[in-house]
């Protein structure tokens, strides 16, 4: 008798980015030079005061099991940062810590939705969404952002997905993969959709401090939607963090407790030491932070006025993150067409838009986490390959 999987197994996603990063790994192995725009994470070190902080915590001691939901001075900090940054009164004690913000995803979803039920998700988008939402045996119900849009959607469109069985909506802004935002008209236009019907709202706001002069909103600070909304951040992106794991929610009050149980259940509690790091991060200065902002904005400009002179190329300007998102249907290749010859004949790793969702083809996710040399480079490459073969 061989051993198998679950079934369940086969419901879960993955991350093409790391399949990607793996494939343009071993091409580098071999001695080709490869450009890496397909990994979302910045390329700039953690804030010096932050790293120190983390060491003086290592140092002090800070090296046992803690309270499984997050220690009191960071879910203080963190509840008066979003209650600060979204004007929102935030209660301390609805604030949960975890290893990064995917857990509050995985969570979340795990702890409201069950089989018969439907969960509105952004499409395309970042592709755990639609993986925890199989896995718990839901519905995905795709909710499609455009380009004629910049890349977002319709109070009416998500109006005529919910239905009686539509346990929760996933929002994301600014978003993975396109960078595209909700901004606050549509914000209050969604609220007001969503106060008139009964289901939990997940608000992913990762990238809410990496915006280009755009204002950012949530809808939680509308219609009461508070007491209903996972309200989700982390410290990854914004203090280029990704290798700390460092997430927070701010939480409806009814799944606290079950999420606090899922993370005994999983992790026992996220490493103090780190934890203290991020006190340091969201009470410290943000010079550092804002220099890095600067550079992305430059990358941005670069990139999106180097991928529209591709000939069968067109990108809309990206109002936050720090992705492009171009349509390259006037090559007249399909995406993963595009992406893989990218990588293999111009030595440059991107993403196919189908790896955010079916409504991502036609698109590639580049991340201009990457200096503005190696990007010159890149799209010097891109421009070559695909400008010999646009329609």
């Amino acid at each position: 008798m061989r051993a198998t999987l679950a079934d369940r197994m086969g419901r879960l996603g993955t991350e093409t980015a790391f399949e990607v990063l793996a494939r343009a790994k071993a091409l580098e192995a071999t001695g080709r030079r490869v450009i890496h725009l397909e990994i979302g994470e910045p390329d700039f070190g953690t804030p010096a005061h932050i790293v120190e902080a983390g060491i003086r915590a290592l140092r002090d001691g800070h090296t046992h099991y803690c309270p499984a939901p997050g220690l009191p001075q960071l879910r203080e900090a963190c509840a008066a940062h979003l209650s600060a940054h979204r004007g929102l009164e935030i209660d301390p004690g609805r604030v949960v810590v975890a290893p990064g913000a995917k857990p509050f995803l995985y969570f979340g979803v795990l702890a409201t939705c069950q089989a018969g039920d439907e969960v509105i998700y952004p499409n395309p988008g970042f592709p755990i969404y639609e993986s925890v939402i199989r896995y718990a045996g839901a519905t995905p119900v795709p909710l499609p952002l455009v380009e004629e849009r910049g890349f977002a959607f319709t109070a009416a469109d998500l109006a005529e997905r919910l239905t009686p069985r539509t346990r929760m909506v996933i929002l994301n802004s600014p978003a993975n993969p396109t960078g595209g935002i909700m901004p606050p008209s549509l914000v209050a236009e969604v609220a007001e959709v969503l106060a008139g019907h009964d289901c939990w709202v997940l608000s992913d706001e990762v990238y809410s401090e990496m915006l280009y002069g755009a204002t950012h909103d949530t809808v939680a600070a509308h219609h009461g939607l508070l007491d209903r909304t996972l309200l989700v951040d982390g410290f990854s992106k914004t203090f280029a963090m990704t290798g700390w794991r460092l997430g927070y929610a701010a939480l409806p009050a009814d799944l606290v407790e079950p999420i606090t149980r899922l993370l005994i259940n999983s992790v026992s509690c996220t490493a103090p030491a780190v934890q203290l790091a991020g006190v340091a991060a969201l009470t410290g200065p943000r010079a550092e932070v804002e220099a890095m902002m600067v550079e992305f904005d430059r990358r941005r400009s670069a990139v999106v006025e180097g991928l529209n002179a591709i000939p069968g190329v067109s990108c809309v300007l990206p109002e936050g993150a720090f992705y492009a998102f171009p349509n390259v249907t006037g090559t007249g290749m399909d995406t993963r067409e595009v992406a893989d010859r990218l990588l293999a004949e111009a030595g440059v790793a991107v993403l196919a838009g189908t790896a955010f969702g079916a409504h991502g083809e036609g698109y590639l996710r580049l991340s201009y986490a990457n200096s503005l040399e190696n990007i010159g480079e890149a799209l010097a490459a891109m421009g070559e390959l695909l400008g010999a073969v646009a329609v």
